[in-house]
């Protein structure tokens, strides 16, 4: 029994994905305001999307900027890789748990009201020359 679970988890290891990558949790930004974000800086390199990002007046922009960041950042330690080297391989949000919250209106009834977190990950990966 316990040797076919160190076959199973020696699988699973050769299997893992080895890009480096970044997520943050429990963003307070709704995930389809983070997604049109996203797909500004999907395929670009790390410096053009930081300067992207920079610029952009979007509402999820500069916690976009931080994951990104924060990813280049942990290829550099983790990985020994170059920033110059670097592009978005992947980006994408998902959504988190909702807070919920009542708005009063009239007769003493309430209307729900989601406000909605996300889940932004980044994943890079080096250039193809």
């Amino acid at each position: 029994m316990a040797s076919n679970m160190k076959k199973k988890t020696e699988k699973i290891a050769a299997s893992a994905d080895k890009r480096p990558y970044a997520t943050a949790k429990y963003v307070r930004i709704s995930p389809y305001k983070v997604r049109t974000v996203l797909a500004l800086i999907r395929g670009k390199s790390v410096t053009e999307a930081s300067a992207i990002l920079a610029y952009c007046n979007k509402g999820g922009s500069e916690e976009v900027r931080k994951v990104l960041l924060s990813a280049a950042a942990n290829a550099e330690h983790n990985n020994g890789m170059d920033r110059e080297d670097l592009v978005v391989a992947e980006a994408f949000a998902n959504g988190g748990p909702h807070l919920k919250r009542m708005q009063p209106v009239s007769k003493g009834r309430g209307h729900a009201i989601l406000k909605r977190t996300s889940h932004i990950t980044v994943i890079l990966d080096a250039k193809k020359i």
